[in-house]
């Protein structure tokens, strides 16, 4: 019998032209039990797990900070652009306690570059709480009560870190579960249905090694585009690969475009190299990171009022009177829910000049170590290289 096979008990209700429709969601047979796939996935990644660096090796005691900080950074991250991050951070932030004692600010600074920077702050208030409580609860529930730690990063700390029996759903194992049982309902609305079944999936042994098997899986075989199903330690039991369409899976909403904003950026700089640069308010998009000034970004920007958003610099004898240059061409950057587009103007000033309030100026050789998400980065590359 195929896990495919199966019928659960519990009923979906859909509403379509007047008419209510059951349909009837997949079990699998009890985890680790005769028909269940969950020992052949196990037998799989005991010979093809990844050598990942913050992942235990085969037989060791997990470490729950390691297992936290990566799965923070793994939020709607790639492995690969995690790795070098990952190695700084816990180069210069070696426990949860040395992380607990660090300033924000240089928490932000190592941060730059990884985007979704609300998980830095969360991050870092997270730590305060853990280092304050002598270290990381092991159950799920009470894991749920950290700072910055939700449903997904919960199952996984308590399923990495310390064997619970717990199951993390990312997107690599949504797709594999959708495959696995042929889930026709659009993601988001399919999720409570995924969960379930991934549950249900975790045999009571080694449900630490499964759940990373199960990421590994998704992540290596049962891929978005050609999964590769012939290496598959589920294929028999895959109701997609039995249908030929695993590719199709998992089905989802098209999401509405983002409104495409725009805005202007200020650069202004010193005749001794240096730049003017804000802290954005801890709160919101790019939430404690460094900027240079800037209009606000909106979709009905009109660049001819620009200059009036500008940074006014005061002298003895009131404003001192500024020349902005605009630099050919535009910024783009995409952000989870828009695109934005910044026209980049610059200036040049006289040493002695004061930075407006809020303001401050850092020297050119300090931009690399500040904590400057990528479209300032972008900004900055297209100011200073014109």
């Amino acid at each position: 019998m195929t896990v495919a096979g199966r019928t659960g008990d519990k009923k979906d209700r859909a509403r379509s032209g007047g008419r209510i429709l059951r349909i009837s969601l997949p079990s699998p047979p009890p985890a680790g039990g005769p028909g269940s796939p969950s020992p052949r996935l196990l037998a799989w990644y005991d010979r093809h797990r990844r050598v990942l660096p913050w992942r235990a090796p085969p037989g060791a005691t997990a470490d729950p900070y390691l297992v936290w900080l990566s799965e923070i950074m793994l939020q709607q991250t790639t492995v690969t652009a995690v790795a070098p991050y990952y190695a700084r951070f816990l180069a210069r932030f070696p426990s949860v306690a040395a992380l607990a004692d660090a300033d924000i600010e240089d928490v932000l600074k190592l941060w730059a570059g990884l985007g979704y920077y609300a998980r830095a702050r969360n991050l870092h208030a997270c730590a305060k709480v853990v280092a304050a409580r002598g270290g990381f609860p092991d159950r799920e529930n009470e894991l749920l009560e950290l700072p910055g730690i939700g449903p997904y990063t919960a199952a996984a700390i308590a399923a990495i870190a310390f064997d619970r029996k717990a199951a993390p759903v990312d997107g690599n194992v949504e797709r594999v579960v959708t495959r696995l049982f042929a889930i026709e309902r659009e993601l988001p609305n399919a999720k409570p249905a995924i969960r379930r079944l991934a549950a249900e999936l975790v045999p009571p042994r080694r449900p630490g090694d499964f759940a990373q098997a199960m990421m590994d899986l998704g992540a290596t075989v049962c891929t978005p585009k050609a999964p590769a199903c012939g290496r598959c330690p589920f294929d028999g039991s895959c109701a997609a690969r039995d249908r030929g369409d695993a590719e199709t899976f998992p089905r989802k909403k098209k999401k509405p475009e983002g409104r495409q904003r725009r805005g202007a950026a200020f650069v202004a700089v010193r005749a001794d190299g240096r730049l003017l640069v804000r802290r954005r308010v801890a709160k919101g998009l790019l939430g404690g990171m460094t900027e240079v000034p800037s209009t606000a970004w909106s979709a009905d920007f009109d660049s001819a009022r620009a200059l009036a958003d500008a940074p006014e610099f005061a002298t003895p004898r009131g404003a001192r009177k500024v020349s902005w240059r605009r630099i050919p061409g535009v910024v783009t950057h995409v952000f989870t829910h828009f695109p934005l587009e910044l026209v980049v103007l610059t200036a040049r000033l006289p040493k002695s000049t004061a930075a407006p309030d809020g303001m401050y100026w850092i020297a050119r050789d300090e931009i690399a170590g500040a904590a400057l998400p990528s479209v300032m980065r972008k900004v900055l590359a297209h100011a200073l290289g014109a």
